[in-house]
Order: C-alpha cells, then sequence, then structure tokens
C-alpha cells in the first residue's frame, strides 16, 4: 500500500506540472519514461517538474518525455492516467496562469507544432519512430523470455531439474516461435489498418503448412523471412485494406474487405515476401558475422564508441528489427553487447566528473544518485544531468564505449561470440540474458570484462581530457544554483533528437 501511496504522490506531483489534467492529450509510457501528448507546451514548468525527486529528467520530442526509470515508470503511469480521468471529470476546461482567448491559444499551439515538425519530422525519423513503435512494445516479453532461456540453458548445462527445463524451453520459445504475428499485429495498427488482419496476414509466415509450398524454385519453410517478412506483409495488408474501403459498397465491407486483404496479401507474402526477407534476413545475420569475425576489434571500436550519438539522434531505433532477426536466427544478437559498451563508458565518465569537480556538490549528489541507475543500464539521468550539459564529458563517455565495444570485438574475432538472447537492457541487467557459443561461463567474463575497459576508459578520458581550464573555473566551485542549472538544462539541450521506445535503447 505504501509503494501506491509513494507512484500515486508522483503522479500527483507531476499533473500539474505538465498543465493539469485538461492540458494532457494522450499518456503512454516506454522502458523508462512517461510520454505526454500535450495540448499547450507553455503551460509545463520545466523547471519545478526537473526538481520532483523521481524525475530523472525530461526530453522534448514529438511527445512530452518524463524520465522516471524502469519500473516506476510502469507503476507511476496508471496512477497518472486515473489523476488524469478524475481531473478531466471535474475541471475539464484548461487552466491558464495567463488567460488566453482561443485564437492567441490556437495560434500559439499551431507555431509550436510547426517549430517541433521542423526539427523533428523528417521522413526518415518518421520512419524509425514507426519502426520503433513496432518493436518496443515486445521488448517485456522478450526479455522475459530471454531470462527463462537462459535459466533453461544453465539447468541443462548442469544436468539439474531435467523434468522441468522441457517446461521452461517451451515458455522461452513460445513467444519467439510466434512473433511475427504480434510484429504484423503491431504493423498494422501503426499504419493505419486494422490490427488482427496484419496479424492473420503474419501468421501465414509461421504456419508450419508452408511447408508444402513452393515459392522460386524451393520450398518454403515456417518462419521463413521472420520479422521482416511480417512487417513488409502487414504494411500490404493495410494498403490493400485501404484499397478496399474506398471501393467496396458499405453493404458489402465486412464481408468483401477482410477476406480481399488476407487473400491479396496472403498470396503476395507466400509467392514473394517470404522468400524475399527470408534472403534479407540471411544476409543480415551473414554480415552480422562476417563484420565481428573479421573487423573484430574495429568493428566494435566503432560501435560502441558511436552509439551514444545514434541515441541522440534517434537513429539508433534502425537496429531494432536487426537486433530482432538475429535473436530469431541465431538464438542472440551478438551487437547488443557491444552497444551496451556506450553505457560503461557513460558511468566511467560520471565517475571521472564526480572527482574532477570536488567543490560542486550539486552536480556531486546528481552523479551518486544516478550511478546506480547507470550501472543497471539507464543512462539518462547521466547523460542529460551530467555529460550532456558539460560537453566534452559527453564525447569522452563515447571514447570508453568504444573501447569496451573493442574489447567485446577482439574476441568475436577470436570466435567467441557474446550475444544477448533479448533486446532493452544493458549494463549489469544484461548479465541474465547472456549467450554465446563457448559457455555462459566464458561469455559472462567477456562481457564483464568489456564493461571493466569500458569503465576505465570512460574514467580516464574524462579525467584527463574531459575539462578545458576554463570548464573546470566554471564549474568546480560551490554554487549550487549553478550547478543546478547545467542539471536542468540538459533535457532542453538534447530536446530536438528523437528517442524511442524500443529503445529505450541498450547501452544508455
Amino acid at each position: 500500500m505504501a509503494t501506491e501511496d509513494k507512484n500515486r504522490a508522483t503522479a500527483a506531483a507531476i499533473l500539474p506540472l505538465v498543465g493539469g489534467a485538461a492540458n494532457v492529450s494522450s499518456v503512454v509510457h516506454c522502458m523508462t519514461r512517461l510520454r505526454l501528448g500535450l495540448h499547450d507546451r507553455s503551460l509545463v514548468q520545466d523547471e519545478a517538474l526537473k526538481a520532483v525527486p523521481a524525475v530523472m529528467g525530461v526530453v522534448e520530442d514529438d511527445t512530452y518525455q518524463i524520465v522516471l526509470g524502469p519500473g516506476t515508470v510502469a507503476r507511476v503511469t496508471p496512477e497518472f492516467e486515473k489523476l488524469v480521468e478524475e481531473g478531466r471529470a471535474a475541471a475539464p476546461a484548461p487552466a491558464s496562469a495567463t488567460p488566453l482567448t482561443a485564437e492567441e491559444l490556437a495560434a500559439q499551439g499551431a507555431e509550436m507544432r510547426a517549430a517541433r515538425k521542423a526539427k523533428n519530422a523528417t521522413p526518415f525519423k518518421l520512419f524509425l519512430r514507426r519502426i520503433a513503435n513496432i518493436f518496443v512494445p515486445l521488448i517485456p516479453a522478450l526479455i522475459g523470455c530471454g531470462i527463462i532461456a537462459g535459466l533453461n540453458g544453465l539447468l541443462v548445462n548442469l544436468g539439474w531439474l531435467t523434468s522441468v527445463t522441457p517446461a521452461l524451453a517451451a515458455m522461452a520459445s513460445g513467444f519467439m516461435a510466434l512473433i511475427a504475428v504480434f510484429v504484423g499485429y503491431n504493423t498494422a495498427k501503426e499504419f493505419g489498418g486494422t490490427p488482427i488482419l496484419g496479424g492473420a496476414v503474419a501468421a501465414i509466415i509461421v504456419f508450419p503448412g508452408v511447408a508444402n509450398i513452393e515459392a522460386f524454385g524451393q520450398k518454403l519453410s515456417p518462419g521463413q523471412g521472420g520479422v521482416l517478412g511480417a512487417l513488409g506483409a502487414a504494411v500490404l495488408a493495410v494498403y490493400v485494406e485501404k484499397w478496399c474501403r474506398r471501393w467496396v459498397p458499405e453493404a458489402l465491407d465486412v464481408l468483401v474487405t477482410p477476406t480481399l486483404t488476407v487473400l491479396i496479401s496472403g498470396l503476395v507474402t507466400i509467392f514473394g515476401l517470404m522468400y524475399v526477407a527470408g534472403e534479407v534476413s540471411t544476409a543480415i545475420g551473414t554480415f552480422a558475422d562476417w563484420l565481428l569475425s573479421n573487423g573484430g576489434a574495429g568493428a566494435g571500436l566503432v560501435l560502441g564508441g558511436f552509439f551514444l550519438p545514434l541515441v541522440m539522434l534517434g537513429l539508433h531505433q534502425a537496429l531494432i528489427p536487426i537486433h530482432t532477426t538475429l535473436i530469431e536466427q541465431q538464438g542472440y544478437t551478438v551487437l547488443l553487447p557491444i552497444l551496451a559498451m556506450a553505457g560503461a563508458g557513460q558511468v566511467g565518465a560520471a565517475i571521472a566528473v564526480f572527482f574532477r569537480l570536488p567543490r560542486n556538490e550539486s552536480i556531486r549528489r546528481t552523479i551518486k544518485s544516478a550511478l546506480p541507475a547507470g550501472f543497471l543500464g539507464v543512462g539518462e539521468p547521466l547523460i542529460y544531468g551530467v555529460s550532456l550539459p558539460l560537453g566534452r564529458p559527453f564525447i569522452t563517455a563515447c571514447v570508453g564505449g568504444a573501447f569496451g565495444g573493442a574489447f567485446i570485438g577482439f574476441f568475436n574475432q577470436l570466435g567467441d561470440a557474446v550475444g544477448s538472447t533479448a533486446i532493452g537492457p544493458s549494463g549489469w541487467a544484461l548479465f541474465p540474458l547472456l549467450d554465446g557459443n563457448h559457455g555462459l561461463g566464458a561469455t559472462i567474463a567477456i562481457y564483464a570484462g568489456g564493461l571493466v575497459v569500458g569503465y576505465l576508459a570512460g574514467f580516464v578520458a574524462t579525467y584527463f581530457f574531459g575539462f578545458s581550464k576554463d570548464l573546470l573555473a566554471e564549474f568546480n566551485v560551490s554554487q549550487e544554483p549553478a550547478a543546478s542549472t547545467v542539471a536542468a538544462t540538459g533535457p532542453a539541450t538534447v530536446g530536438a533528437g528523437p528517442e524511442t521506445p524500443a529503445k529505450e535503447p541498450a547501452g544508455v
């Protein structure tokens, strides 16, 4: 009960600071962030919101995002939704500190929407957001099934609980066997079609009976094309459905539209998309293996070093289908542990900042409170409250990620593949999801070694190269207001860059 009261108190503290219930148009959450659609951005009290104890930071994108951290956000969001509903029922009219006419309010909102679109609504970024919206909702199931798969593998290797391991294998594999259906459902929903029709067309891909069908001179296999085929099939189903809605008479719509949608999309999927998507999926897996087998430390250096900037630009979302495809093909993604090193570099950089600014108690308090989450792979508080506003420490954090990625990449080149059975967590939270080709002990040791290298490289790079003389003179002082300003302005500095879902991304 005390936990429920705490979550409700957090929600109650946030609501008036975002303009009240009448100012909230939508409420959703991802792994770490409460994402709000707002009617009037000017009603948000940013500084007061950042001062709420449970709030780790804010990021402004197409939605207003309040960073609460994993676990917390899933508990605060339902309480927030209840308060919004109660507030709308009690006082439906929006409140404003400065009364505005309807025309002024509409003009202000239009201007803000135009400014946001100019920064963030490029076709490529909108496409990446859609990809994230399709795959991010699947992450909790991927994590849960991935951990069960890891536990099952450990028990099988030890020869323990042999009567239970088949059941664990079924739990771990059931979702992955049908993941194409969920991708199809989410894809149709995201692209404006009927979700269940998207799922129905995608289900063809995993249906065992496709093994009796021949296309392009070869027999199809259940699951061929995987999530990429499911995505393509569902998008096609949406366009067929929309075409039918325009031309089919209303009296026949309920019968003709779903039939034609499944029939046309299904035939194209069976005799085209499954083969093409299967070839693409195979190429992705082959290229990832080739890259790390031949590029090794160099590939890891680039991947680990550039992941944080990719996150800042929102481009990391393009990797989500690649991770999912690798997990579907090989049982784990070899890219994620390397990308997770970006978080290790961030932690090392934050520790160096702590020692380099001994007089700035405000920043040191921020680091002390955010480091536990950073070790578990939740890096937003350190990024937005420490390294990014200071500038150089963000760059040196990337250096730490590069060295950690190079360490793991080197062992991949030697033949010791280190992978993750799910996407989402990083840092220490990734240990239960690790898998590889040379036993769990070796996999854990290599990943742990990468974390240590990332911590040390991020610390050394930041300690010796992360501060200019002017920066030290400005911030190594006991001035609470100056330090608070740095921490507070972090989210605003990066607010123009989009962020996922699904992301939330590992390695941050």
